[in-house]
């Protein structure tokens, strides 16, 4: 098999070219379980035939729910898409009204669930979605149907012809998957994406990820693999011969960074955010002459620049700060890491600069669950790296800036649609081109820049607009600062809420003898806490225009989270909701509620 046209075709290229001993592995009571490429096709063909014989026919939908990345999705999605059904991943963190949404309205037959909890919260809305015929969960679930069940229906191998000829009625553009965004306001979408919407996407993705495609390689996988910026990247190892290793949680990351020694990984500016906070954190308590060092080299990192472009005495200087100090830091990240691919969310230029100088090669890319996702990453090789962009455009893929800044896009990877929307799918094309209400613009050398979200651009009463990402990614920088979100919306002035970072802070106040508090409540009232953080606005103010400077915050008295309702699972924050959340807050700025 030379060409790949469908998502399953993937595995089977890999056998073909690349068979390998570790296709996927999953750690599974302390142990790695692996599966090679010929046992993941074996199993995929196994769910298939079970699944024709439990009368799933061309386009039925089937939703996978999983907590963790785990081997099991995979086989889920090739058994699931090669009879010419679709694969509906959703998010375990959802609330059940979602569920029952997303579950109703994609018209889910079957549901394969990893756990206890998820099968709990589907179980319990389980009547509320009559197409709904079984739930399957991965977990041993006591009284809970398990899927090795629906395995054991496909032992049997005289119906892998029908299998076959399902598989080969199926056309690159047809629908492959249903997606659900997440999104950070409203009712999910539901997009509708092609096998050629994402097989393009790897496939064109693939010339930015430096894999040789021969020889061992090694990915590891953390980010929810119900996105597609992770999904699409299993299919692109997959090509590219790179064994899978699912990592346990966010919270054994660093172990398993250790223990698998990955050559290529994904990661979210927030988790890139978290891992520069802890190695900062851990140089502040060294003691001198160390302490001084380690802060020479960090600041010497953070001027760094791709191709040598500070000259001669720099790199000296960065080859001294290697020795000493960052060379640990790429150590501590397995030693082996040829790129780390950021997406979801703009990146701070700082990280990318510092982690690029410690030798871990930070490739910011951008795209959308609309995109199947990418749309432009950067790639150091051909000078197709600059900080503070997102890259180069992919092979076949257009852009064009609208005359308010924002960016359209044309390309195999734009989706087929939003199910049953036709309105809004026409509200987001303009013949072939996409509106990803994102505003932007092209350098003179074809590499683009973000700027803001169209939609979190506001006016102030003076009519002034501020850009609140921008605000936000710069005063973010500040340690003392976990989350923040700039408002201001027909206000007189801007305004933030600011998630403290509670462990940073007490950290900070035993250092200095300060008495605030143990409960994030009296931290986020303390006076010397206020102040200290006002400090830093102030100084990262001074970057801004007179009208978009932020003129007053408050702190709120809890953590941002999945949970709590403040953050989407890429956890990005939810705007409208956080402003209500914290109304009190908002009031106490303003003198009245949000509108």
């Amino acid at each position: 098999m030379n060409t790949i046209k469908r998502l399953f075709d993937f595995p089977y290229y890999q056998l073909e070219h690349n068979p390998l001993k570790v296709a996927i592995a999953t750690k599974v009571n302390g142990k790695w379980e692996t599966v090679s490429t010929q046992e993941y096709i074996d199993q995929s063909n196994q769910l298939s035939r079970a699944l024709l014989r439990m009368g799933v026919e061309p386009n039925d939908k089937i939703a996978v729910i999983s907590t963790n990345n785990r081997t099991e999705w995979n086989i889920c999605d090739i058994g699931i898409m090669q009879i010419g059904a679709q694969n509906v991943p959703i998010y375990p963190t959802i609330s059940e009204k979602e569920f029952a949404y997303v579950l109703g309205h994609s018209e889910s037959k079957y549901c394969f669930i990893s756990d206890k909890e998820v099968y709990d919260k589907v179980k319990s809305i389980a009547d509320q979605v009559p197409s709904l015929k079984g739930i399957y969960t991965f977990d041993e679930v006591e009284g809970a149907p398990n899927w090795k069940e629906v395995l054991q229906k496909g032992e049997d191998t005289n119906n892998q012809e029908e299998v076959e000829a399902r598989k080969n009625a199926i056309h690159e553009n047809d629908l492959a998957t249903l997606i659900y965004t997440s999104g950070t306001t409203g009712t999910p979408k539901g997009v509708m994406l092609s096998h050629k919407n994402i097989v393009s996407n790897a496939l064109n993705s693939s010339e930015r990820l430096p894999l040789s495609g021969s020889g061992e390689q090694r990915g590891l996988s953390f980010l929810p693999v119900c996105h597609v910026y992770e999904r699409m990247l299993l299919y692109l190892y997959q090509y590219s011969g790179t064994s899978i290793y699912y990592a346990e949680s966010i919270d054994k990351i660093s172990d398993n960074l250790k223990e698998v020694k990955p050559h290529v990984m994904t990661a979210v500016p927030r988790l890139l955010e978290k891992v520069y906070d802890a190695i900062v954190t851990k140089g502040s308590e060294l003691k001198q002459p160390l302490r001084s060092i380690f802060f020479w080299a960090v600041s010497i990192a953070e001027k760094w620049e791709p191709y040598k472009a500070n000259g001669a005495w720099y790199e000296f200087k960065l080859s001294i700060a290697r020795k000493l100090v960052l060379n640990k830091w790429k150590e501590a990240l397995g030693g082996n890491l040829k790129a780390v691919a950021s997406g979801s969310a703009p990146l701070q230029p700082r990280l990318a600069r510092v982690f690029n100088a410690a030798g871990i090669p930070i490739m910011e890319g951008y795209g959308l669950t609309e995109t199947s996702p990418v749309i432009a990453v950067n790639d150091m090789r051909n000078h197709g790296f600059k900080v503070g962009t997102v890259g180069k455009l992919l092979r076949d893929t257009e852009v064009k800036i609208a005359e308010d800044g924002e960016i359209l896009v044309k390309g195999p990877q734009v989706m087929l649609g939003y199910f049953k929307d036709p309105e809004k799918t026409k509200e987001v094309m303009t013949g072939d081109f996409f509106h990803t209400e994102d505003i932007g613009e092209m350098d003179d050398e074809g590499f683009l820049k973000i700027t803001d979200r169209k939609k979190q651009m506001f006016k102030t009463s003076g009519g002034k607009y501020v850009a609140p990402q921008i605000l936000e990614n710069a005063i973010k920088q500040s340690r003392f600062i976990d989350h923040i979100m700039v408002i201001g919306e027909g206000e007189k002035m801007p305004t933030a809420l600011i998630q403290p970072s509670f462990e940073f802070i007490k950290d900070w106040a035993k250092l200095k003898g300060y008495n605030i508090g143990n409960s994030y409540e009296e931290i986020s009232k303390n006076k010397q806490v206020i102040e200290r953080i006002h400090e830093d606005i102030a100084e990262y103010n001074k970057e801004f225009g007179k009208w978009e400077q932020v003129k007053d915050f408050r702190l709120t008295p809890d953590e941002w989270t999945i949970e709590g309702g403040q953050l989407t699972p890429t956890l990005k924050t939810k705007r409208k909701i956080v402003k209500n959340i914290y109304k009190d807050l908002y009031k106490e700025m303003y003198g009245h509620e949000p509108y």
